[in-house]
């Protein structure tokens, strides 16, 4: 059930409850533009001297069940984009957000029409990634930093499944680089362009491929091999491939608040609708390219710092049948999610991401 308002619900509930004092058949009809106060003023003239307590609780009940009926048949028409914004709430964010980093995203993308948010947070049952709750959201939004290795990968595996069967999208924010989910889902997007690379022939052995996962979470150098990494053999007829999954980081980073500028490369995206040519980020972390993922099917802004520092921002990977979208600037501490821009570029993301995934279901 998809439910835009509580006046949505009690507008149809109302009207039910008429039709059925007045013995009429219930109709499923659209009530999202319905006024409550015309409709509530208009039932104080019927007379409902002989109905007790009793048998409107009863109509009441019987006009909800109806009212989600209804209001199913018109989301076909209609349809929410169900969030989830999922945060670790580490204590250190208080000293920019009064109450956490997550929680003022969510309060944001509340206010925007179509949306239905929720938070959740990872000292909640089943770190707040229960199946039911994912079953029901249509975007995930990611911030993780300290405490990234409390997701399993089986929970981690599980997001990525999904969002390959076409059944959620994942917007990674900053720190999450280093979250369960984004690191599967860079693997995951890895062996699928390394299957493409290396196709199986014709004629002769299918490739045999060694992938080969990071040893834990480690900042390399900037003279490193950038991951993923390709090293392919062949013996006789048999070609083998070693692949060095992607490291999900980068050389360098400094969190002294120094401004950065980002750059948007591609106006035209809806991701990047009515954002400027170009905006500051008056307090924000930097992070320095170059960034150890797959390519990127396309990158939206580019991040650079007075000190010459510059990161690729705004990342869209397709992943089967879905997305992910990662958004670079941030840091707890700083209040980058309290301004209006990089506000606009979550709801914008939510909003692309959601409708896509709507159109292939």
């Amino acid at each position: 059930m998809f439910v835009r308002s509580p006046d949505t619900i009690l507008a149809a509930t109302v009207v039910a409850a008429t039709m059925l004092l007045h013995g009429l058949p219930l109709v499923p009809i659209r009530v999202s533009t319905m006024n409550v106060r015309s409709i509530a003023a208009s039932i104080t003239c019927l007379r409902m001297t002989s109905l007790t307590l009793t048998s409107l609780t009863l109509i009441s009940l019987t006009a909800i069940s109806w009212t989600a009926i209804s209001l199913n048949s018109a989301s076909a028409a209609d349809p929410v984009i169900r969030v989830m914004v999922w945060d670790e709430q580490q204590p250190a964010q208080k000293q920019a957000y009064e109450n956490f980093l997550g929680n003022a995203i969510a309060d944001h993308l509340a206010k925007q029409p179509g949306l239905r948010v929720i938070s959740a947070n990872i000292d909640q049952p089943e770190k707040g990634i229960p199946a039911e709750s994912l079953d029901s959201t249509d975007v995930l939004v990611w911030w993780g930093h300290v405490r990234q290795g409390e997701i399993s990968a089986e929970k981690a595996q599980d997001i990525v499944a999904r969002v390959k069967r076409g059944q959620l999208a994942l917007i990674a924010l900053h720190s999450a680089h280093w979250s369960a989910p984004f690191m599967e889902a860079m693997y995951e997007r890895t062996r699928d362009d390394a299957r493409r690379r290396y196709p199986d022939p014709v004629n002769g052995p299918p490739v045999a491929f060694e992938f080969v996962a990071p040893e834990g979470r480690f900042v390399p150098t900037a003279d490193s091999l950038i991951t993923p990494a390709y090293y392919a053999v062949r013996r006789g007829p048999q070609l083998t491939v070693r692949v060095d999954l992607p490291n999900c980081v980068f050389p360098a980073y400094r969190a002294d608040g120094k401004p950065s500028t980002v750059t948007v490369l591609n106006r035209n995206h809806p991701i990047a609708q009515g954002l400027p040519e170009r905006f500051e980020i008056p307090q924000t972390e930097m992070y320095a390219d170059p960034f150890h993922v797959p390519p990127a099917d396309e990158i939206l802004f580019e991040e650079h710092w007075s000190a010459g520092e510059r990161f690729r921002s705004g990342q869209i990977w397709k992943l089967g049948k879905g997305h992910v979208f990662y958004f670079r600037p941030g840091h707890e501490t700083f209040p980058v999610y309290k301004q209006e821009l990089p506000l606009k570029v979550i709801s914008n993301a939510v909003n692309w991401l959601g409708t896509n995934l709507r159109k292939q279901q």
